[in-house]
């Protein structure tokens, strides 16, 4: 068993609900606060959890889950909860945990491609088991668990980024390829144009705008690669606007142009 998924799913409280859990077996307990707020206590620490809240339980932990009645807005209490969570084990799992320290509770940007992926995991486990599905759920598992680490490890304080420029960055890769506007992210983040432009640079080194070429110019090298789009399909789908653009920044950035490059590629 490489990697194993015990019970995956989503659940929403709008009642009081509490849960206990302990197990002697070689399990991993992951949860992660996407609604409202709960009370997590974690070996007999109490933990206030949030939208983004992240808990990664090894084997070993105990795990009480509370959800009651918080304050949410002047207008006074309410019992809110949502949250993705997941029992998993196996072999790969125990490398993956060994490998470097994984915080308890992290705070991360339940982004859409993670959830989505968590989503995709949650359905192919309701599927009626066999070879192919569980081959497939063991590769979402890797790949979320892998995903879970990053959102942690970006978010983390010693990591020295604000999770405000997190949040752009994301935005950037996910819509770079398409309409893309930097007062789009600075919105996001809520924050002014000229305020996102300078947080962003200051943390990552480059604008938001070098970075989404970075990512528009890989995408292309891939569909040049791998696909047979015209030079002029691929400009405009990897959000180029239109081929002499495309042209120039490729040929600024490699040395060459595009259709050298293909060709290039054809005769390896």
């Amino acid at each position: 068993m490489e990697a194993e998924v015990f019970t995956c799913g989503y659940s929403y409280h709008a009642q009081r609900f509490h849960t206990h859990y302990k197990t002697g077996l070689p399990l991993y307990l992951f949860r992660l606060q996407t609604e409202g707020a709960s009370e997590a206590v974690i070996d007999g620490k109490t933990h206030r959890l949030g939208q983004g809240d992240l808990l990664l339980l090894n084997p070993g932990r105990t795990y009480e889950l509370f959800v009651d009645e918080y304050e949410t807005t002047s207008k006074g209490s309410s019992i809110s909860s949502g949250d993705y969570y997941l029992i998993c084990g196996g072999r790969w799992m125990d490398q993956w945990w060994k490998r470097g320290d994984k915080p308890t509770l992290a705070r991360i940007d339940p982004g859409e491609q993670l959830l989505a992926l968590w989503r995709h995991l949650i359905i192919e486990k309701q599927r009626p088991a066999d070879k192919q599905t569980g081959e497939l759920i063991g590769c979402l598992l890797q790949a979320l668990c892998l995903s879970l680490e990053r959102a942690a490890t970006e978010s983390a304080p010693s990591y020295g980024r604000s999770f405000t420029a997190l949040r752009m960055k994301r935005f950037v890769e996910e819509h770079a390829t398409s309409t893309f506007k930097v007062e789009d992210a600075a919105r996001q983040a809520g924050l002014s144009v000229s305020r996102a432009v300078h947080l962003f640079k200051e943390c990552y080194g480059k604008t938001m705008l070098e970075y989404a070429l970075e990512i528009r110019l890989a995408a292309a090298l891939e569909r040049m690669k791998y696909t047979a789009m015209t030079l002029e399909q691929i400009a405009e789908s990897c959000g180029f606007g239109g081929y002499s653009y495309f042209h120039r920044v490729f040929k600024e950035k490699f040395g060459i142009s595009p259709g050298a490059y293909r060709s290039g590629e054809r005769r390896k």
